[in-house]
């Protein structure tokens, strides 16, 4: 077998992987149904120890599951790269696995050290829907890259894009389950179910916010790399090709939703609904603008 049929197997592997740790958390979620609710005085009965600890079990199975499928998704994506005899960054395939690799490193540095398995439920969906979608639609054959793409620009510009993506994803995900939070504490102030073993909204959305200030810089810094690396294939900065002025419009999402936590009116739900449009944004930036608008930055080879 070739390497990059073992570099595909590995995508493949993972991305089945995945799907089993979601439908892992899933579970652990379900099981939570019995838990105290909190703030309850109630004695912790037999009945309700078991079902902790079934939950327990659940959650640690999906990150189990996790960490294999991260070490397929590693293998696979170094294997690209091997077979390529460059960094597997040339199209759209080769980012969305690279990228997504970024993303889950955070999550599993995250749970390990911060206890935030938490967030396995979405993550792992996302992981498994992402990496899915690279094995069987966005695969292409290795392909050496194309005149533009050879810069340390491009090198420079593809790793920010890869760590500001996975800090937004992580950050977007934290923000789709504070809204759920949110809603429970609204109601009467008591959580029950799995809501009621988490953070609290506030520290969520805390969280939240962290991610996307980290993330932001390294976006905007995205950007200007690209700017010099279009310098440098094309002869000029900027020239609103597609893949540049959604990247733009993802920038300005999120400058909007940092200008909506510093701003007390928009604080809370409406910051995290902006969050989760710039999540959507930066994926339809990565993928939709190859699939749907013809530029300069057509890589996909689909």
């Amino acid at each position: 077998m070739r390497i990059e049929e073992l570099s595909a197997l590995g995508i493949v592997t993972a991305a089945v992987v995945y799907l089993i740790a979601f439908m892992a958390h899933s579970m652990e979620w379900a099981a939570a149904r019995g838990l105290p609710v909190v703030g309850d005085d109630e004695p912790l009965t037999p009945e309700r120890e078991k079902s902790l600890v079934r939950v327990d079990m659940y959650g640690r199975m999906g990150l189990g599951l996790t960490v294999v499928g991260f070490l397929a998704h590693l293998v696979g994506t170094v294997l690209r790269g091997v077979a390529a005899e460059r960094f597997p960054w040339g199209n759209m395939y080769e980012f969305t696995i690279s990228s997504l690799l970024f993303a889950v490193l955070v999550y599993l540095v995250l749970a390990f050290t911060k206890d935030m398995r938490w967030l396995g439920l979405p993550m792992s969906l996302l992981l498994a829907v992402g990496n899915g979608l690279a094995a069987t639609v966005f695969y292409v054959a290795v392909a050496p890259l194309v005149p533009a793409l050879h810069s340390v620009w491009f090198i420079i510009h593809i790793v920010a894009a890869a760590i500001a993506g996975a800090a937004f994803n992580v950050g977007g995900m934290a923000a789709i389950i504070y809204i759920f939070q949110h809603r429970a504490e609204q109601r009467g102030g008591e959580r029950s179910g799995y809501l009621a073993k988490l953070p609290s909204a506030k520290a969520m959305d805390t969280f939240s916010y962290r991610m996307h200030a980290f993330a932001f810089p390294l976006w905007t810094f995205t950007i200007a790399a690209g700017s010099i690396w279009a310098e440098y294939a094309w002869g000029r900065f900027w020239g609103w090709d597609p893949k540049e002025t959604w990247s733009l419009v993802t920038w300005v999402i999120y400058a909007m939703y940092l200008h909506a936590r510093a701003t007390a009116g928009w604080r809370g739900v409406a910051a995290a609904v902006i969050a989760i449009i710039g999540v959507v944004s930066f994926w339809f930036n990565f993928v939709g603008v190859n699939l749907v608008f013809s530029g300069l930055h057509s890589y996909a080879g689909i």
